[in-house]
């Protein structure tokens, strides 16, 4: 399996693909040099389009870039680039109630977080991409390797 492929990349990190955010470039190198398909859940395509819905929301993006945005996401499940992951959500939602109350208390992990680094290991992948610290912290505490690309700006807590 190629590295992109045992990767899971938190959505927020994804979103930075269709949107102009800081990290956005150090994502796109990323990808451009990480060409395998990537998992994404139900529950993390839903968060990126409505990321995307929310950035026009905000009036940070036109609606045609909004429009553009959306097309760009559904072309790289379209092409392969990435790939729906079904999860038993059961076992997921298990599996992030056990790391809250395992991780929380210590790192001061969010609900999201704590449930896209449970939805890694329950789809058996080994490296998780994000820029948010603590969520990488999480993700290492449970034996994850992370992705760490250059972020700009102070870390996000």
């Amino acid at each position: 399996m190629a590295v992109v492929e045992a990767t899971y990349a938190d959505p927020s990190a994804l979103l930075r693909l269709y949107l102009h955010q800081p990290e956005s470039a150090a994502m796109s190198a990323w990808r451009a040099r990480n060409r395998g398909a990537l998992a994404v859940t139900h529950h993390g395509r839903v968060e990126i389009v409505n990321g995307i819905c929310l950035a026009a929301f905000r009036g940070a993006i036109t609606a045609p870039a909004m429009s553009d945005a959306l097309a760009s996401f559904d072309e790289d499940f379209a092409a392969g680039r990435c790939v729906q992951a079904d999860l038993l959500w059961r076992s997921a939602l298990q599996r992030a109630a056990e790391l809250s109350r395992r991780h929380t208390p210590a790192l001061g992990c969010r609900t999201l977080d704590v449930l896209h680094v449970a939805s890694a290991l329950e789809l058996g992948l080994g490296r998780f991409l994000t820029f948010d610290l603590r969520q990488r912290q999480l993700a290492r505490a449970v034996g994850l390797r992370p992705v760490v690309l250059p972020k700009a700006g102070p870390p996000r807590r």
